[in-house]
């Protein structure tokens, strides 16, 4: 027992003489100051600019007049037009059917002929009215009786009643001229036919349908504008816009992005009670090209993408939309070359770029390097500086192109990767 406690007192004495010993040898300690690393960015400075702000929207493409052909009289259709297909374009008063007309030509010589009788009848009556007044004025004063006598003796209800007979007979014989017309149908605008009803040989009843065609001179596309996106356009008075804004409608046409111009007519003037958005109206001349066989054709139904330029609004910043971040902050480098955090107020707006109208001045230093919130009041040195209004969506210069970009963002990664490793 004595031998056991006394073997653990050396070995406790021999740890406590080792540990000593390794203190009182350790190598001094030299306290040194961490390097404090810069961060490379570039650079956007600001430059306020009086703009006009494009208002992104989307609509179908519409006809502006839109008809459905009906017959006006019975009969079998025995012409038709060669163009008269579905899809094929007519032209203003191409006769597109003709229903067989034989019916009214005997009709109108009918009428032709009651008028005849009606203007040989009015005549005869005029014959015996005059005889009957000098027979009239003949009689002694004595034996002149009423007025309504008088009258009759000298044939004015007769009179009346022939002249009556010829305007019965004139209205019957515009009516009968107006038929033989109507077995007419022709195209009522430079057209294109949706759909057809009937065909040659058919017979139709009058108001039966035989074609549905719509407007090849005009069309119009519905572009909804949300209420926080007003205030950018020119709204128009109650006559509608004296001279349109103009509107770049593209869409994707086989793998290609296609433009045509269009121009801003007319608002709806109501609010849609659902959407809560104002829909303004751009009209299209000529959208099939007809007048232009150079341009692509915008045929009707196509889904199209629209550009609106709005109102010139003052003192504004563009800058790419990626550098801004949640809650509206942007990076900014102060005077002491310090990366800051900038809160700002942006406008509405889609697309690539932001507008800030707010909380930049001009000439502050934007970074155009992506960084995150754990470089707020990292020092940085400044590669390359770039006017705001020389920048595109990718945050890069206008001028120097693509390359300058790849090599700034592989330069900021490098050197933000550094940073956090010395960190």
């Amino acid at each position: 027992m004595k031998k056991q406690l006394f073997l653990s007192v050396l070995m406790l004495a021999l740890a406590s003489g080792v540990s000593l010993l390794l203190f009182l040898t350790r190598p001094p300690t030299d306290i040194e100051e961490p390097a404090e690393l810069t961060v490379s960015v570039d650079v956007a400075s600001v430059v306020k600019q009086d703009l006009r702000i494009q208002v992104q929207a989307q609509g179908t493409v519409t006809p502006l007049k839109e008809t459905a052909i009906l017959a006006e009289v019975k009969g079998r259709i025995v012409d038709v037009a060669d163009s008269f297909n579905v899809g094929g374009f007519v032209s203003r008063d191409e006769v597109l059917l003709r229903i067989d007309p034989r019916d009214y030509q005997t009709s109108l010589l009918r009428a032709q002929a009651a008028v005849e009788s009606a203007e040989s009848s009015l005549a005869q009556e005029k014959g015996r009215a005059e005889v009957a007044l000098q027979e009239w004025k003949k009689l002694p004063k004595g034996s002149q009786r009423s007025e309504e006598a008088r009258d009759l003796y000298l044939r004015k209800p007769q009179l009346e009643q022939a002249e009556a007979q010829l305007l019965a007979a004139q209205a019957d014989l515009n009516t009968a001229r107006d038929n033989l017309e109507r077995t007419i149908i022709k195209a009522p605008y430079d057209a294109l036919i949706r759909a057809k009803h009937s065909d040659l040989g058919k017979f139709v009843s009058a108001g039966k349908p035989l074609a549905d065609i719509f407007s090849v001179e005009s069309a119009e596309v519905r572009l909804p504008i949300p209420q926080s996106k007003l205030a950018y356009l020119e709204l128009p008075g109650l006559k509608g816009y004296e001279q349109g804004s103009p509107i770049d409608l593209y869409t994707d046409v086989s793998g290609e992005v296609k433009h045509w111009t269009a121009d801003l007519h007319r608002t709806e003037g109501i609010f849609d009670e659902r959407s809560r958005v104002l829909y303004t109206v751009a009209r299209i001349e000529d959208p099939y090209a007809l007048k232009d066989p150079t341009r692509e054709p915008l045929r009707i139904g196509t889904f199209v993408n629209a550009n609106i330029e709005g109102r010139e609004l003052k003192g504004l910043v563009t800058l790419p939309r990626y550098l801004l971040r949640a809650g509206n902050f942007i990076w900014v480098v102060d005077e002491s070359m310090h990366l800051r955090n900038r809160k700002v107020s942006v406008l509405r707006t889609g697309g690539d770029h932001i507008y800030v109208n707010a909380g930049l001045d001009e000439g502050d230093l934007v970074s155009l390097t992506a960084l995150d919130s754990s470089f707020a009041g990292s020092k940085v040195t400044i590669k390359s500086t770039t006017p705001s209004d020389k920048l595109d969506q990718h945050g890069r210069s206008k001028v120097e192109g693509a390359e300058a970009l790849n090599t700034a963002s592989t330069s900021g990664e490098a050197d933000a990767a550094m940073v956090a490793g010395g960190r």
